[in-house]
């Protein structure tokens, strides 16, 4: 296949600015909080005047946590896509849940970690049709370094259009409260598309397809809708 070259006006299209790290877009999730935020500190300032030095800096922080840049995603329906930004903090083998629809053999999970720090908007790793869905309430334990039974966590199965079925799991952590995921059996997904979020310090397992080897090393740092994870050409012969 020819590659063909970007033309002078895409070039120039090209964002650069300081605007694009300073002032990204913000999820619609947290257009929410902030108003509420903004409300609250507002009517409290009323009484107490120096509200404003803690609450001041709890809104850009809010603002810098809900922030949903722009990615660019590398295309092609073999790529397999990080869906979350954070370190790969883990990579094994092990048989992946039920409710996810990849059988009963061990598959080679990814976990991407993500910190208070980290975007945590989450993408479609691949294109293709939801066909999974499963919400399991749980406890708010650290997902760094264990297999996260006892965590809240919503489990989504895909078909991709090439065929292969993957899996991935939102996973609430210490410190998050909230797991977003409006998805519905049916929906088709964009690789690099925004599905959900996971609120303050999480992490995101993705379950390769039978044979598919990653493409990324532990302690990687991963970028939503870049990073490919694994393509699904190059099987384990």
């Amino acid at each position: 296949m020819t590659y063909k070259l970007p033309t002078p006006e895409q070039v120039k299209a090209v964002d650069l600015s300081w605007q694009r790290y300073l002032l990204p877009r913000i999820h619609k999730e947290g257009v929410k909080i902030l108003c509420w935020m903004l409300a609250f500190f507002w009517v409290l300032g009323l009484l107490w005047n120096g509200v404003w030095f803690i609450g001041l800096p709890m809104l850009v922080f809010s603002y810098y946590f809900f922030r949903n840049p722009d990615r660019f995603t590398p295309q092609g329906e073999h790529l397999i896509i990080a869906p979350a930004d954070g370190i790969v903090s883990n990579i094994k083998e092990m048989v992946p849940p039920k409710a996810l629809g990849l059988g009963n053999e061990k598959l080679i999970r990814i976990s991407i970690f993500m910190s208070v720090f980290s975007v945590h908007v989450n993408r479609a790793p691949v294109t293709g049709e939801v066909t999974h869905l499963e919400y399991i309430p749980g406890k708010f334990v650290s997902v760094a370094d264990k297999d996260s039974e006892d965590n809240e966590r919503q489990l989504i199965g895909m078909t991709a259009t090439n065929g292969e079925k993957i899996g991935f799991i939102q996973i609430a952590g210490l410190v998050a409260r909230r797991i977003y995921c409006p998805l519905r059996v049916g929906d088709k997904l964009n690789a690099g598309e925004v599905f959900g979020m996971i609120r303050f310090g999480s992490r995101l397992d993705v379950f390769l397809p039978s044979g598919v080897a990653p493409k990324v090393l532990l302690g990687q740092v991963a970028v939503a809708g870049e990073t490919i994870l694994a393509d699904m050409k190059e099987k384990h012969k």
